[in-house]
C-alpha cells in the first residue's frame, strides 16, 4: 500500500487515501486514522483490492488534491544524527559508536508542495534528505531481531535546519524545530512496496540542482538496529516517525566561504527510489 492523508475540501480536515496506479482511493469512509489502518493491515488490504475491481468507485488525480503531512499528528518524531559514514566524513565528525538521537515536535510537520516559512534573522537554512521510519505498532525494548516487526513502512523527510540556531548550544533542537521544518511525504510506501530498504538511491535537489546522492546502505546504523536501541528509551507507539539520518551533500558541508544554504523562492525536492518525490517550496518570513 502506499498510504497518503489529503484535505477535504468541504471540511479542511485530513481524510486517508491510497496512491494507486489509477488514481487516489478515498478510504477515510472504512478507515478515520492511519493508525486504524495499521491496526487493521490484512482488512484494509482486501478492502482496497475490492474497490479497485469495483466500476463504480471513483479515484481523485492526485495532482489536483492537497495532502497533508503523512502521520498528521505522530506521538514522536525521533531524529538520529551522523548516520551516513560519507556525512560523518565531509563534517569532520566521527563516526558515532552508539546512534545520536534527538527530537523535532510536531509543529514541524508539514507536507508535499507546502510551503516552508525561513523565519526572520535566520540565514542558515540547510536541506537533510532523509529516509524516514514509520512505526506501526506499540513495543518498549524491541529485540533486534524482532525490529523490522514494528515497522509500518517509510516515506521522504526533509529535517530542515537552521544551522547558527543549532550550534548556538550542545543541544540541537533550537535549530530543529521551527515551525515546518519537518516536510514528510508524498506517501507511506509499507514494506512490501519498497522490498530491501538500504539499498535505495536518495537524492536533494534545490532549484533542480543534485545537491545530495547516495545511497541508504551507506547508513551506520540501519532500520532494524534504529528500532531496538530508541525503544530502550521509550515505548514506541504507532504513527511515531524515525528520522533515520542524512546522507552528504549538506550546504554546511560545502567547503566554500560561501555556502550554499536555502533561500528565499528556494525549491527543494528529496527523492528516494519507490518513495516518490517530496518538494517544498521556501518563503522568507
Amino acid at each position: 500500500m502506499k498510504l497518503l492523508t489529503f484535505v477535504d475540501e468541504t471540511t479542511g480536515k485530513y481524510k486517508l487515501g491510497v496512491l494507486t496506479e489509477k488514481g487516489v482511493l478515498d478510504i477515510s469512509g472504512d478507515f478515520e486514522t492511519l493508525q486504524e489502518v495499521m491496526a487493521n493491515k490484512d482488512k484494509a488490504e482486501a478492502l482496497i483490492e475490492f474497490y479497485l475491481e469495483a466500476d463504480y468507485i471513483e479515484l481523485k488525480s492526485v495532482d489536483e488534491l492537497i495532502l497533508g503531512p503523512v502521520v498528521p499528528n505522530p506521538e514522536k518524531i525521533i531524529c538520529v544524527g551522523v548516520n551516513y559514514k560519507r556525512h560523518a566524513e565531509e563534517m569532520k565528525l566521527d563516526i558515532p559508536e552508539m546512534p545520536v538521537i534527538f527530537s523535532k515536535f510536531n509543529n514541524t510537520l508539514t507536507a508535499h508542495n507546502s510551503t516552508v516559512t525561513i523565519p526572520k534573522d535566520t540565514y542558515m537554512i540547510d536541506y537533510e534528505g532523509e529516509l524516514a521510519i514509520i512505526i506501526g505498532r506499540e513495543g518498549r525494548n524491541i529485540p533486534r531481531e524482532d525490529a523490522m516487526d514494528y515497522v509500518f513502512g517509510y516515506t521522504n523527510a526533509n529535517d530542515v535546519s537552521e544551522r547558527s540556531s543549532q550550534f548556538a548550544t550542545s543541544q540541537w533542537l533550537a535549530g530543529k524545530t521551527y515551525d515546518g521544518f519537518c516536510p514528510v511525504g508524498p506517501y507511506i510506501a509499507t514494506l512490501g512496496e519498497i522490498g530491501e530498504p538500504h539499498k535505495l538511491r536518495i537524492k536533494t535537489y534545490v532549484n533542480g540542482e543534485l545537491r545530495q546522492d547516495s545511497n541508504t546502505n551507506d547508513m551506520v546504523f540501519k532500520s532494524r538496529g534504529l528500532v531496538s536501541h530508541i525503544s530502550k528509551y521509550m515505548t514506541l507507539k504507532p504513527g511515531d516517525i524515525i528520522l533515520t539520518g542524512t546522507p552528504e551533500g549538506v550546504a554546511s558541508g560545502y567547503k566554500t566561504a560561501d555556502k550554499p544554504w536555502i533561500k528565499d523562492g528556494d525549491t527543494v525536492t528529496v527523492e528516494i527510489e519507490t518513495l516518490g518525490r517530496l518538494t517544498n517550496h521556501f518563503k522568507k518570513e
